[in-house]
C-alpha cells in the first residue's frame, strides 16, 4: 500500500484530503473521558495541514441507528481536535449535505474540517452494495485524496472504510502504518517467549483469536469475566459470575489442544469475589472478598483476580519476550476490582519483553488507571482490528488500501 509519505512527496498544498480517522471516543455526556484515538491521528492531520492540504476529517461514532442522534455528535471530538492541533476546525452538521459541503468549499490551504458521525447515514454500514457505495460515491464529492487511518475500523466493510478507497487515490496514514508493522511483529519472527494475556467478558469475542494462537503462542494467561468459563470447563463451581454455558465444549477443546501442542494455559487461581456486580457510577464499596478459584461460594460474584493470581500472571511474563494484550482482568472501573487489571499493566512495564496493549477497554485501563503510555512497547487503536489480524482474517479496511 502507499504511505502518506508518497502522498505528501507528491504535494497536497491545496488538495481536499479526506482522512478516515477514529474519533470513537468514550463520553460522559459530552465530555471526552479518553482522547487517546484523536491523539493518535493527530500525527497525520497535523502532517497534512502543514503541508497546504484542505483536511477533511471524518469517523464513526458509537452505534447509532443510521440517523442523526446528539448523544452520538462527533462535535465534541472535533473541539477536542482543535485543542490538540491548536488551531480552529470546522464542524459539519451532517455528513454528505448542505453543512459538510460548505464547511470544505471553506477550507483554506491548511485548514482542517470535521463531517458528522458517519453513521448517521445509513449507507455508512449498510449490507447493500449499491447502498453503501451511493454513500461512498457522495463522500467521494468531497475530496480529491483518501487516507485511511482509522485502524480501529479496519475490520469494517463500511463505506468510508472499504468502498470510498476505490474511488479516490488512496494512501495509508501513520498510525495505520504503525499499527501493522506492530502487529506483524506478533505474527512473523516473533521472539519467544510469547506471551498472550486475554481477558474481557465473553470468551465467545477470543474464540477465534484463541484458535489461532495455539499455533502460534508460548503460553496463554486467561481473566475477566471469560476465565469463568474455563473454570467451568475444568469442572469448578463459579457462583453467580459470568458464564458462557455453551462455549464450555470449545474451551475444554482448547484446553485439551493447548496441552497437546505444548501451550502453558494459565487461570486464575483465586479471584475476587461479591454479592452483585458494583456501581459504577458511585463507586460505592462492593464488600469484596477473596476465595480460591476452585471453591466459589454459591452467590458471589467473580469480579478480578485474586493477588495470588496477579503474582503467578506477573511470573509468567517476567522472562517472555513478546507479550499481546487485549481485556482487562476485572471490573477496572471500580477501584474494589482492579488490582488485577493494575496488575498485569505493571508487569508489562516491568518485563523487558516487546509489549502491546490490544485497544479497548485494555488501552482505556492503561489510562485511567495512570500509567505511563511510554512504557508499553504500543498501545493500540483497535481492539476488534487486532484481534481479527491476529486470526489471520482480511481486512476489509488494510484490503482497500492495498493496490
Amino acid at each position: 500500500m502507499k504511505t502518506i509519505d508518497e502522498l505528501l512527496a507528491e504535494g497536497v498544498a491545496g488538495k481536499r484530503v479526506f482522512v478516515r480517522a477514529d474519533l470513537n471516543v468514550p463520553l460522559d455526556g459530552t465530555t471526552i473521558t479518553d482522547d487517546g484515538r484523536i491523539r493518535a491521528v493527530l500525527p497525520t492531520i497535523a502532517k497534512l495541514a502543514e503541508a497546504g492540504a484542505r483536511v477533511v476529517v471524518a469517523s464513526h461514532l458509537g452505534r447509532p441507528k443510521g440517523a442523526p442522534d446528539p448523544a452520538f455528535s462527533l462535535a465534541p471530538a472535533a473541539a477536542r481536535l482543535g485543542e490538540l492541533l491548536g488551531a480552529d476546525v470546522a464542524f459539519a452538521t451532517d455528513t454528505v449535505g448542505e453543512s459538510a459541503r460548505a464547511a470544505v468549499a471553506g477550507l483554506a490551504d491548511g485548514q482542517v474540517a470535521v463531517i458528522e458521525n458517519l453513521r448517521f447515514n445509513p449507507g455508512e454500514t449498510s449490507k447493500d452494495d449499491g447502498e453503501r457505495g451511493a454513500f461512498a460515491d457522495q463522500l467521494a464529492e468531497l475530496a480529491d485524496v483518501y487516507v485511511g487511518d482509522g485502524f480501529g475500523a479496519v475490520h469494517r466493510k463500511h463505506a468510508s472504510v472499504f468502498d470510498l478507497p476505490a474511488r479516490l487515490p488512496h494512501y495509508a496514514g501513520y498510525l495505520i502504518a504503525t499499527e501493522v508493522g506492530v502487529l506483524k511483529k506478533l505474527t512473523t519472527d516473533v521472539k519467544r517467549p510469547y506471551a498472550v494475556v486475554l481477558g474481557g467478558a465473553k470468551v465467545s469475542d477470543k474464540l477465534g483469536v484463541i484458535d489461532h494462537l495455539l499455533e502460534r503462542a508460548d503460553r496463554i494467561l486467561i481473566g475477566g469475566g471469560m476465565a469463568y468459563t474455563f473454570l467451568k470447563a475444568q469442572g469448578h463451581e463459579v457462583g453467580s459470575s459470568l458464564l458462557q454455558e455453551d462455549q464450555i465444549p470449545a474451551v475444554q477443546e482448547y484446553l485439551r489442544r493447548a496441552e497437546e501442542k505444548g501451550v502453558e494455559f494459565v487461570l486464575p487461581v483465586d479471584v475476587v469475589v461479591a454479592p452483585a456486580f458494583p456501581d459504577l457510577k458511585t463507586k460505592a464499596p462492593a464488600h469484596p472478598t477473596t476465595v480460591a478459584a476452585d471453591a466459589m461460594p454459591e452467590g458471589q460474584m467473580g469480579l478480578d483476580n485474586g493477588p495470588e493470581t496477579n503474582k503467578l500472571y506477573a511470573s509468567k511474563l517476567a522472562d517472555a519476550a513478546t507479550v499481546f494484550w487485549n481485556g482487562p482482568m476485572g471490573v477496572f472501573e471500580h477501584p474494589d476490582f482492579a488490582d488485577g487489571t493494575r496488575a498485569v499493566a505493571q508487569a508489562l512495564v516491568d518485563s523487558p519483553a516487546f509489549s502491546v496493549v490490544g485497544g479497548g477497554d485494555s488501552a482505556a485501563a492503561v489510562r485511567i488507571l495512570g500509567f505511563d503510555e511510554n512504557a508499553f512497547g504500543h498501545i493500540s487503536t483497535g481492539g476488534g482490528a487486532s484481534l481479527e489480524y491476529l486470526e489471520g482474517k482480511t481486512l476489509p479496511g488494510l484490503a482497500a488500501l492495498e493496490d
